[in-house]
């Protein structure tokens, strides 16, 4: 049969004649794969025979794909359809799956299960509430419920009936006034309410204790600094998408305040990490299995953080599998894209990697890492030097580190680096899932069944966690044999107490950011330091001096509160070789790619984190410097 012709799809024509048969869904022809002028791709997506400067979507199912034309209108369409909704778009075709018993099952008895489900949810809900209203925290379970409620609820009422009447309050109110506003001046003045927000959620509150105007002062001129050494450092500040920053920041803000000034924000964002914890600490049971039941109390990285990943990776093919991540992407593409204005896997993977870390957020994501723009790459890698994972963060609180400091640092990290990475390296590229998500589905890791799917997953984790210890093996014992001969030559200069080294050069570096960020005078040299410690070696070593050495057991309150937050992430050179490795094990072909953008990405991801101490000095008090939930 003779394929025929399909616009920007001359790859398909070249293997007909060969007698190889062409992948049936054009986005997720190899041919098909990202590519713009400067063909930053390897290989045969270097090619510019077989590669016309566009995108290509899916917008039909395979067959339909191959018969006609790819209709771009329709494209376009769903793209800034507002009335219903539907952004997203998951690439496939159902028609050719046969259902199995239970697909046949629930379609039949749908309304059924359904009922059962919440009514059964609705009973859990209220035995608790009766049961234990005056033991257990009540607003976790009913936040579940109503989520689960809600679901329901719009399984058979379409979302655009209860959006049509918000709608029409918006437009014929906000959005009128919005109107009237000259479009030149639109962002200066989201520019002045983000700059007022941040003026009346600092000075307003009253002063106490080292919670002086002078030191919020001291911290918001901080930001500004960060913000404007961004901008006179981008890659091309005049593709600088300001919305994205400006919410980004303002979102920052907003759930900083909601975090550290509210008991109910730190009830629902621990919980959430709480979770995350359980989940991925499951994989003891097969570290006991294999080991012993001593072995995951060591506390070692290799027993403690390499398990956790395989089992993810492992759980995330599955999922993949049955299709439950393609919906969440598909969500939060949504979401991110009429918000921040950002792309469905930018979006993901910046809202799961506080939970579920660097290396497992990026397998959220692994069939667009072929397809994503540098801007993506360097986006995906910021938000996972950004913040710290959920696998680790219960060793930290176990360190004696205030537990609310984390889990807000670990939120307001999203945000931040979705816009500090936009600040550094700005989008000037056609992104594939910006608020259309197509999941590509790769034929060649497609699994027979679930079993396989997983199976699959285990043995990548196994690939990327080989990858991981590699690489963190030899930067560490790089750095300490740097280390070595500072020491070695610092002491014929008479530099021995202490010895010379790259965190002793850095705490003076650091000196004048720790200022910036609020730090009180006597401190400034022993935050600088700690931050020093986690750049090069990581935030575990930064995190135990914090508790354990005297020298930075006697700072103050706001100075241990501040470098907490400036020290809560992923961003030092251990975790550069892991993002690197893990990323170029996802896609072989874009290695070159990650490496280019690297370290771009670790400086990004650093300063992301220190805007989050910055805002947190803004709002501290003396409250939430002597906190430590258990």
């Amino acid at each position: 049969m003779t394929v025929p012709e399909i616009k920007g799809l001359s790859g398909h024509n070249a293997s007909a004649q060969e007698g190889v048969t062409p992948n049936p869904d054009p986005a997720l022809d190899f041919a098909n794969e990202h590519h713009h002028a400067h063909l930053h791709h390897g290989g045969l997506a270097a090619n510019p025979v077989n590669h016309p400067d566009e995108v290509v979507y899916s917008t039909a199912s395979p067959q339909k794909s191959l018969d006609k034309p790819h209709d771009y209108s329709t494209a376009e369409k769903s793209v800034t359809d507002q009335e219903s909704g539907n952004v997203g778009h998951i690439g496939g075709d159902e028609s050719e799956k046969r259902p199995n018993f239970i697909a046949r099952f629930y379609r039949r008895y749908r309304p059924f299960v359904h009922l059962f489900i919440w009514l059964v949810f609705t009973a859990w809900w209220i035995f608790g509430l009766v049961r234990y209203r005056h033991e257990k925290n009540w607003l976790i379970p009913f936040l579940l419920y109503l989520a689960i409620t809600l679901r329901i609820i719009f399984l058979w009422i379409p979302v655009k009936y209860v959006m049509m009447p918000v709608k029409f309050v918006w437009r014929h109110t906000a959005f009128r006034v919005y109107e009237l506003i000259p479009k030149k001046l639109h962002r200066p003045l989201a520019a002045l309410v983000t700059i007022a927000v941040f003026l009346i959620g600092s000075m307003v509150p009253k002063e106490e204790g080292e919670n002086t105007r002078a030191r919020r002062a001291q911290s918001l001129f901080g930001l500004v600094i960060m913000i404007f050494v961004l901008t006179i450092t981008s890659r091309n500040w005049r593709k600088i998408p300001w919305h994205t920053v400006i919410g980004g920041m303002l979102t920052q803000f907003v759930v900083a305040v909601f975090v550290l000034r509210t008991q109910a924000g730190y009830d629902i964002f621990n919980f959430i990490s709480t979770l995350a914890r359980l989940l991925l600490g499951f994989a003891d049971q097969g570290v006991i299995f294999l080991t012993d039941e001593s072995v995951p109390a060591l506390g070692w990285f290799f027993t403690g953080v390499i398990p956790p990943i395989i089992f993810f990776v492992a759980l995330v093919a599955l999922c993949y599998h049955v299709g439950l991540i393609q919906w969440f992407v598909s969500k939060f593409a949504v979401f991110f894209f009429w918000t921040l204005r950002v792309s469905g896997a930018e979006a993901v993977v910046a809202s799961a990697t506080p939970f579920i870390g660097q290396g497992e957020s990026a397998m959220l994501v692994r069939p667009f890492v072929p397809h994503m723009t540098l801007a993506e790459i360097h986006q995906v890698m910021t938000c996972g030097f950004a913040t710290i994972a959920g696998s680790v963060l219960v060793a930290y609180i176990g360190l004696g580190i205030n537990p609310q400091a984390l889990v807000s640092s670990c939120i307001m990290s999203i945000p931040a680096s979705l816009a500090v990475s936009k600040m550094r390296y700005p989008e000037t590229e056609e992104t594939l899932t910006s608020g259309r998500v197509v999941v590509p589905d790769d034929e060649e890791h497609r699994a027979a069944n679930a079993l396989h799917a997983f199976a699959n997953g285990a043995w990548l984790g196994l690939k990327i966690a080989g990858m991981i210890v590699a690489t963190l093996l030899c930067i560490i014992a790089f750095v300490a044999l740097i280390n070595g001969l500072l020491t070695w030559w610092g002491g014929y200069w008479g530099i021995s107490n202490p010895d010379l080294t790259i965190q002793f050069i850095l705490g003076y570096c650091f000196y004048p950011l720790s200022w910036l960020l609020g730090v009180p005078n006597d401190d400034l040299l022993p935050v600088g330091e700690l931050i020093g410690q986690k750049i090069i070696i990581n935030e575990f070593a930064a995190f135990g001096a914090l508790q354990s050495d005297d020298r930075y057991k006697s700072m103050t309150a706001r100075a241990k509160l501040i470098a907490t937050y400036a020290c809560c992430g992923f961003g030092n050179v251990g975790s550069l070789g892991t993002q690197i490795g893990v990323l170029s094990q996802i896609a072989p072909g874009r290695s070159g790619d990650v490496s280019k953008v690297a370290i771009s990405a670790l400086i990004s991801g650093i300063i992301s984190t220190l805007t989050s101490a910055s805002v947190a000095g803004m709002l501290y008090t003396d409250s939430i410097g002597s906190a430590n939930y258990s």
